[in-house]
């Protein structure tokens, strides 16, 4: 009888013994494929051009309002079409706050990180203002509300030339931390050139790094695990005792106060804010991002940053090279066209065949790949 138990024991071993072998891999090729990025991500300065590191650049002030936005409406549940008017309050905000006071365009000259900080912080501010109505708003509801923030916010964009220079815009004032001005003039690491974009590349790394961390510690923890049940089944997560809206009011502000960061950050890339930028195409943009992407999930709204955002810009460098587009102005699909187009596309794609975005097929390979090795 003992042989009969010991030979019912030994498939089970056999059965759990690959399954955590299976994991230890998976978590392995996981940190080798981070290190790997890592690295990759710290040395582009040192080879790309200026085009290609304005388009890292400008995916990864994306990839932070995507981040902010996939809490609100990938793990909340709240539709946003107001996004790009809590970016102009972050791009606006920081020029007002760090600008030199001028005959036409005013500022109060604070020291430009100090400028930065009190840009979010004013972003969160507009977004606790409107927190009440979107704790009681939900769908449809909720998506026309935020829409008119759009529209307010390009009347105040147009009309207060004193401190957003109307339709021209304003320039933007360097970024300056820690010593260090991000500005075009050069500095000299590895005996490679390093003006601005390799400047800014650093910030916008740990910005990204650290915006990204934040929301992944959100989503995993208590307040994660309450936003999810107020997506899923609002009721039943007041009956269990979430304070539904008061949840929504705050995850309302902490995803202004990402677009804000954003917002600052596209600031000093462009180094010049216009109105016409932050739209209501803008806003569409930030919901393609999370769809594409993965709704929910911090990489996926990574992802669907990228996608978006490094696009147009692809297709405007190679415009000479596809077909069917053409360079702005010279007949046939513009650059911005075609990829509005591409994007379009894709959004109908994940949603018809792939609910769970992009990231859900790198999901898919690393669950396949590490049981077939064990």
């Amino acid at each position: 009888m003992s042989d009969a138990v010991a030979t019912q024991a030994e498939p089970a071993e056999s059965r759990t013994a690959p399954a955590g072998s299976a994991k230890t891999l998976l978590t392995r090729r996981r940190t080798y494929v981070i290190t790997a990025c890592a690295l990759l991500l710290l040395a582009l300065p040192f080879y790309l051009d200026r085009f290609w590191l304005q388009a890292g650049l400008f995916a990864m002030a994306a990839a932070i309002g995507a981040i902010g936005l996939n809490l609100l409406t990938g793990a909340t549940g709240q539709l946003s079409m107001g996004h790009a008017f809590f970016l102009a309050v972050g791009a606006y905000g920081y020029c007002v706050f760090a600008g030199e006071r001028g005959q036409e365009i005013n500022g109060l000259g604070l020291p430009p990180w100090l400028a930065a900080v009190l840009a979010v912080l004013v972003a969160g501010v507009a977004g606790g203002l409107f927190s009440p109505i979107a704790g009681r708003l939900k769908g449809a509801y909720l998506g026309i509300a935020t829409l008119a923030l759009i529209f307010i916010g390009q009347h105040v964009l147009f009309n207060a030339e004193n401190l957003t220079g109307g339709a021209n815009g304003r320039d933007v004032p360097a970024m300056s931390l820690f010593g260090l001005t991000f500005d075009e003039s050069e500095i000299t690491v590895a005996n490679v050139p390093f003006g601005s974009a390799e400047k800014l590349w650093y910030l916008g790394l740990v910005l990204t790094l650290g915006c990204g961390l934040f929301a992944r510690g959100v989503l995993r923890g208590r307040p994660g695990r309450a936003m999810n049940a107020i997506r899923d089944h609002r009721i039943a997560a007041g009956v269990l005792g979430v304070p539904v809206a008061r949840y929504r009011g705050a995850v309302f502000v902490l995803s202004s106060m990402y677009a804000g960061l954003a917002g600052v950050l596209l600031a000093l890339v462009f180094q010049r804010t216009v109105p016409d930028y932050f739209g209501i195409t803008l806003s569409l943009e930030y919901l393609a991002m999370i769809v594409i992407g993965g709704l929910g999930s911090v990489a996926g709204a990574v992802v669907g940053a990228a996608f978006v955002s490094l696009l147009p810009q692809l297709l405007t460098r190679y415009s000479d090279a596809l077909p069917l587009v053409s360079a702005p102005g010279t007949g046939g699909v513009a650059p911005g066209e075609a990829s509005r187009y591409l994007y379009g596309a894709a959004v109908v794609a994940v949603v018809l065949f792939l609910p769970g975005g992009l990231v859900q097929l790198a999901a898919r390979r690393a669950r396949k790949h590490p049981q077939e090795d064990a």
